[in-house]
């Protein structure tokens, strides 16, 4: 089977096309043929090992690989079919067209991938095709999870900052279905795409700060690590929560003095991407309520290309490879 490898650290130009053997399901597994799989800013990030947070480099850098990859097969977030399974597997059957994630296992830029079928697997939605599949678990179980924690109710205002990538994109659009008021930062050329899918005001972050701009909100999520931690509670209304789904180590740490000394709320629990999050999910997009936001879609062997698109912040949502497609979309 072919699959995208890399041996070695480095920019998007150690990524190569391979042939390798074609794994097989131990029992418990499935073997899934994969059609798509979203490349996302963390398989940029294990593949360069370079960390807008810096807390967890070394623990990664132990269990991924001191000096070299020990896994070279990226891709943890994917769509494809059931092609065989082994003993003791009910909940699927050949034939089956499943979305989900391999979790820390990776493998998922390749032909095929087995996966125990206890994972967070489950049915693609109906109403859409594998790359729109494939964008889906990524940035839709980490807004899910963290909009479900600020218990947002109908009419409160909330701000998603770095609204443009795979978990804001979803964020947005799930905070409207929470019947929020939302309010977008991110680059100019993400403005038409963040309004298309629901936002009510824009923020430019080139051009302004949304923390010194007059407004507060009820719920601040925030994807930018950089971010001023003091500003976004400061700009929160009482009993207003701050979603931190890129925290630093000080962030963790002042969330805590945060819930002492105001009646603000931190929040940093990163998700656990759940099944039953996965087939809440399924149940929103085939009742219209969300849908994922694909930008491009590249060829399995221009994966170092998807990689680059990713890490320039041009893309206007969701990066996917898939493994299917010849050219270039």
């Amino acid at each position: 089977m072919k699959a995208i490898c890399y041996t070695k650290y480095g920019s998007p130009d150690v990524l190569q096309l391979k042939e390798i053997k074609k794994p097989e399901p131990k029992e418990g597994e499935v073997l899934i043929k994969v059609h798509a799989v979203e490349a996302t800013k963390a398989d940029c990030e294990l593949r360069s090992f370079k960390f807008a947070v810096k807390w967890f480099w070394l623990p990664l850098r132990v269990v991924m690989g001191i000096l070299k990859p020990k896994k070279t097969i990226l891709g943890g977030y994917f769509s494809g079919e059931v092609e065989s399974i082994g003993k003791e597997v009910s909940k699927f059957k050949i034939g089956d067209q499943i979305f989900g994630t391999t979790r820390l296992r990776l493998g998922a830029y390749g032909e095929y991938v087995c996966l125990p079928a206890s994972y967070t697997l489950a049915l693609k939605p109906c109403n859409v095709s594998f790359e729109e599949a494939a964008a889906i678990p990524l940035g839709g179980l980490n807004a899910l999870h963290f909009l479900r924690k600020a218990n947002i109710k109908s009419g409160e205002r909330v701000l998603v900052n770095g609204a443009g990538g795979s978990i804001g994109t979803f964020g947005v659009q799930i905070a409207k279905a929470m019947g929020a008021e939302v309010v977008v930062v991110d680059s100019t050329i993400k403005k038409k795409m963040l309004l298309r899918i629901g936002a009510d005001r824009f923020f430019d972050y080139t051009k302004e700060d949304f923390t010194e701009c007059g407004l507060s909100y009820d719920v601040i999520f925030n994807m930018v690590a950089k971010s001023s931690y003091s500003k976004c509670i400061k700009s929160l209304n009482p009993k207003g929560r701050y979603l931190m789904a890129n925290p630093r180590v000080s962030d963790m740490l002042r969330s805590i003095l945060t819930a002492i000394f105001t009646d603000k709320t931190s929040v940093f629990a990163f998700a656990g991407e759940k099944e039953k999050e996965l087939l809440t999910l399924k149940k929103m997009i085939e009742e219209n309520k969300i849908k994922p936001t694909v930008d491009k879609i590249y060829p399995l062997e221009q994966a170092a290309k998807a990689h680059q698109r990713v890490e320039t912040e041009q893309r206007l949502g969701i990066v996917i490879i898939s493994v299917n497609r010849n050219n270039n979309v």
